[in-house]
């Protein structure tokens, strides 16, 4: 029996290619639909993190706010008594100094607070006219007030949403009249009453993920606005500030001009000057003994890869190829596994920052990587970094002697140097004994 098979028609085989081509299309688009959703939640998450860790942070002067205020008013009160002039002073300076205190904080979660100078006064009666003393005042009432409030909601949203949440796992272990919720009101008698509860817990969380980066920026928002240095301050000293930046960048890229200059001048140019005169010589050779100009062919063979490893060398000082491949957590941990003592490096910058800033922070990881090998007699080193609010901090700390020097010759002004011309700073604590702790600031450019 014969059977006659028929092809399928091309029709029929596109149209069943389209269709599994749709599906495919779909199945991407639903992936790539839940790759956005882990993303934005991911952001969310981070940004309610660190929106929690500014509001407590910031009971640290808000607290403090509120201790001044009472006494301020105590001191009020009592002024006609005489009492209160004699506390007026140093309350004052107690003023200035939280406001001080306050600037520091608001500069490691965002721009920087730039303190008015001069300095505001003392004296009672200088005080009560200066308007940088009464909008420090007015800042005290808002943040040892609405600050504090903010500050403690940030310290027990937490608390209530892990606690309510998790309710339903051991509410029936808990004695019969104890309070059910974090607020103090209710109690669970049934499965139903404590899976009520566990909604209050996740109402929390949604209020955490929702609202706390702007109740971080309800509590920031008086700092930034009345502690800065007004419009109708002196700004001859920022001038002169950016002035000796502006300096210190000519100088550290003069430096480094003359650093590449010599290194190409001393190490790549003398091997490749060798590389010629070797060359020369196996000319003058190949007729008169061949097995001789074979070996100073392979000399200069050696000299010319010598020289190809220092022009590689110096190109990666100008700019390290690794920081555009990897990124700075990568080339960071390339630094950390050359360095002879053991390094951990811990790396939080969600976002890239500017070029110029991760070849910055580069670098002045790898000097002090080297300066601690050289120098400290560490068994462990530290090295943390935090991209956040336009600010890139980094940390390198380690166990050693201590007793670090910028005069000892240690790279430590080099250092100095490359942070000012980025308008950074640089802090340096080594007692004698250890340990040591390098912390920079500088503007991340994002």
């Amino acid at each position: 029996m014969a059977v006659t098979g028929t092809r399928p028609d091309r029709t029929d085989e596109g149209g069943g290619d389209d269709e599994h081509g749709g599906e495919r299309d779909g199945e991407r688009g639903v992936g790539s639909g839940r790759e956005g959703l882990r993303t934005v939640a991911g952001r969310a998450v981070r940004a309610s993190g660190a929106a929690l860790a500014e509001l407590v942070g910031g009971l640290g002067t808000a607290v403090p706010a509120l201790a001044l205020l009472l006494l301020l008013a105590v001191a009020a009160v009592t002024a006609p008594l005489g009492a209160g002039l004699l506390l007026a002073a140093p309350l004052l300076r107690a003023l200035h100094a939280l406001a001080g205190r306050e600037r520091e904080r608001l500069g490691r979660h965002g721009p920087e607070v730039v303190a008015p100078d001069p300095a505001p006064p003392v004296r009672l009666r200088l005080a009560l006219a200066d308007p940088t003393t009464r909008r420090e005042l007015h800042w005290l009432a808002r943040h040892g007030t609405v600050g504090l409030l903010l500050g403690l909601a940030g310290f027990l949203l937490p608390l209530s949403a892990v606690r309510d949440t998790a309710f339903p796992l051991y509410w029936r272990f808990m004695p019969m009249d104890m309070t059910a919720t974090s607020f103090g009101y209710g109690v669970a008698h049934s499965w139903a009453e404590a899976f009520a509860v566990c909604a209050f817990g996740i109402g929390s969380t949604a209020v955490i993920l929702g609202l706390t980066p702007g109740m971080a920026r309800l509590q920031a928002d008086p700092g930034r606005r009345l502690l800065a240095a007004g419009p109708d301050q002196d700004l001859s000293l920022r001038v002169a500030e950016l002035t000796a930046t502006r300096a210190a960048a000519l100088d550290a890229h003069a430096t480094e001009l003359r650093r590449i200059e010599r290194a190409l001048h001393d190490g790549t140019q003398n091997r490749l000057v060798s590389v010629t005169v070797l060359l020369g010589a196996a000319r003058r050779q190949v007729a008169r003994d061949p097995s001789r100009a074979d070996e100073i062919l392979e000399r200069a063979q050696s000299a010319a890869e010598q020289a190809l490893a220092e022009l590689r060398t110096v190109s990666r000082s100008i700019l390290p190829p690794v920081l555009d491949d990897r990124g700075l957590a990568g080339a960071l941990s390339g630094l950390a596994a050359d360095c002879p003592v053991p390094c951990r490096i811990d790396v939080d910058a969600p976002e890239r920052c500017a070029a110029s800033a991760e070849a910055t922070a580069y670098f002045v990881v790898a000097e002090a990587l080297t300066n601690v090998a050289k120098h400290s007699g560490a068994r462990s080193v530290t090295v943390a970094v935090r991209a956040r609010g336009g600010r890139l901090r980094l940390t390198v700390a380690d166990d050693g002697r201590g007793g670090a020097e910028e005069a000892g010759g240690s790279g430590l002004t080099g250092i100095r140097r490359r942070i000012a011309a980025h308008d950074g700073t640089l802090r340096l604590a080594s007692p004698p004994g250890g340990p040591t702790t390098l912390e920079v600031d500088l503007p991340s450019g994002s």
